[in-house]
């Protein structure tokens, strides 16, 4: 029983890593290049176009700033990866396992071909998005403190803003300065009638109307002549 049960167990063993890898399965290999790899290991899936179709077969170092990252990828989806199509590397969710996944090609592009180099773009670090957040936090603290500095400044009428606010003089002073202001346009209106309604004045509003009247007539028959020309 225990030679029969560890012979289930290795055979289930094959099956299951022969599967992870697409070993019962014809395929083809793709590399692409990197800078940093982003914790990427051995035996992670390869993604296009949301679905699994191949896994990182192995990593190479080409230098000190280059790794090249195998990949074997499914025979059946070959013909819909095209030759301009890019690697990159994500993630499963947040915090789950590197993967690489395959963006889709245009439509012209030819299939890609067995062992070819696909373009690559570089990962973005989650450090880079703790530190860019930890920055915006800090900013987003610093306005939160000055605009509470100026509330307590305009409640305790300070500046301009928080007197207008608390002292109700101000504000009557503006007011009647408004009122005071209609009075004298409505004054000087009723100056403007009376001026023309005098007889010592009205040749000259007269004379004032005549020269607008003839200067828009002007206007209009230049306007009718540019049109004309147009025509």
């Amino acid at each position: 029983m225990f030679i029969v049960g560890g012979l289930a167990l290795f055979v289930l063993a094959i099956f299951i890593i022969g599967k992870q890898r697409n070993m019962f399965n014809p395929v083809f290999q793709l590399t692409a290049t990197f800078r940093n790899i982003s914790g990427l290991q051995v035996g992670n899936n390869v993604r296009f176009s949301g679905i699994n179709v191949g896994t990182v077969d192995n990593i190479k170092i080409v230098n000190d700033t280059m790794v090249r990252v195998y990949m074997i990828i499914k025979k059946e989806v070959q013909p819909f990866i095209k030759g301009d199509c890019e690697a990159g590397i994500g993630s499963e969710g947040i915090v789950g396992d590197r993967l690489v996944t395959i963006s889709q090609g245009s439509n012209g592009a030819p299939m890609v071909k067995t062992g070819q180099q696909l373009a690559s773009s570089e990962p973005v670090e989650t450090d880079e998005i703790i530190s860019s957040l930890k920055v915006s936090a800090a900013n987003a603290e610093i306005i939160t403190d000055q605009l509470a500095e100026i509330s307590i400044k305009i409640n305790n009428g300070d500046g301009l803003i928080g007197r207008l606010i608390q002292d109700s003089t101000i504000a009557d002073n503006i007011d009647k300065t408004i009122q005071n202001l209609k009075q004298s346009s409505k004054g000087l209106e009723e100056n403007m009638k009376a001026a023309r309604s005098n007889f010592l004045l009205r040749g000259y509003f007269k004379k004032k109307e005549r020269e607008a009247a003839k200067l828009k007539e002007e206007q209009e028959k230049k306007k009718e002549s540019e049109e004309k020309n147009k025509k």
